[in-house]
C-alpha cells in the first residue's frame, strides 16, 4: 500500500542502484571501511546488516515531514553509498516514525509513534555534553537545548544553572545539538558505533 504514495520515479531509481550496488558486492565488500559512522534514522537495525538490507529506494526521506534524512555519497565510502542519515546539525529527527513504517525492506524496523515505544526501541546515538564550552557550564544560563528535547526529564534533565544532563534514556534525535547556541556546539549526538569517537561517548557519559 505504501508504494502507492511514492513516487515512482524515485522507488525505480533507487532500485536500480541498488542492483547496480548488488552486481559488485564482492568488490564492495573489500571496502567496507567507513570514513565515519553515520546517525542512521530511527530504527535502523545493525549497521552491518543495515547496508546490506537496506535498497536504497529513498522513500524515508521522502517521507520525513522534517526533511532530516539526507543520504551519504561517494564521500562515505562505497558501502554507505546512498544509505540514508542525520546530520543534526542540520536537521534533528522530530520522531515521528514515518519513516520506520515506509521502510519495504526492513532495514529501518517499524516503531510505533508512542513515546514509551520510542524510549525503549530507538537507539540512533546519544548525545553528550563538552562542559568545557557549554554556556550553563560557564557561567551563562541557557537550556536551549533542554526546551528542544523531544523527551525532557527523560532523555535530557537540567540541573543547577540550566546545565544540561544527558541520561542513559537518549535515543540520539539530535535536535539539542541542532539548537545549541554555541559555536562549535557545545552538545553532539556520537552515533551508535562510532568507534573514533567511543572515547568521548565515555568521558561524557552520565554527565
Amino acid at each position: 500500500m505504501i508504494f502507492d504514495s511514492i513516487n515512482r520515479r524515485i522507488f525505480l531509481k533507487g532500485s536500480l542502484l541498488f542492483g547496480v550496488f548488488g552486481f559488485f558486492g564482492g568488490f564492495i565488500g573489500r571496502l567496507k571501511k567507513r570514513a565515519h559512522a553515520y546517525l542512521r534514522p530511527p530504527g535502523a537495525i545493525e549497521e552491518e546488516r543495515f547496508v546490506r538490507r537496506c535498497i536504497r529506494c529513498f522513500i524515508c526521506g521522502e517521507i520525513c515531514p522534517n526533511k532530516a534524512i539526507k543520504f551519504a555519497g561517494i564521500d562515505g565510502g562505497i558501502i554507505n553509498l546512498a544509505t540514508p542519515y542525520i546530520q543534526p546539525r542540520e536537521q534533528g529527527c522530530i520522531l515521528c516514525m514515518k519513516c520506520t513504517g515506509a521502510c519495504p525492506t526492513g532495514a529501518l524496523e517499524r516503531i510505533e509513534d508512542d513515546m514509551d515505544e520510542i524510549v525503549d526501541k530507538v537507539r540512533m546515538g546519544r548525545a553528550v555534553v563538552d562542559k568545557s564550552i557549554c554556556f550553563s557550564y560557564n557561567n551563562r544560563v541557557c537550556g536551549f537545548c533542554y526546551e528542544a528535547c523531544p523527551l525532557p526529564d527523560i532523555a535530557l534533565k537540567l540541573d543547577v544553572f540550566a546545565r544540561p544532563v544527558v541520561t542513559d534514556r537518549c535515543v540520539g534525535c539530535g535536535l539539542c545539538e541542532r539548537i545549541c547556541i554555541q559555536v562549535p556546539q557545545a552538545i553532539r549526538v556520537i552515533a551508535r558505533g562510532d568507534e573514533s569517537r567511543r572515547r568521548i561517548y565515555e568521558q561524557y557519559k552520565g554527565s
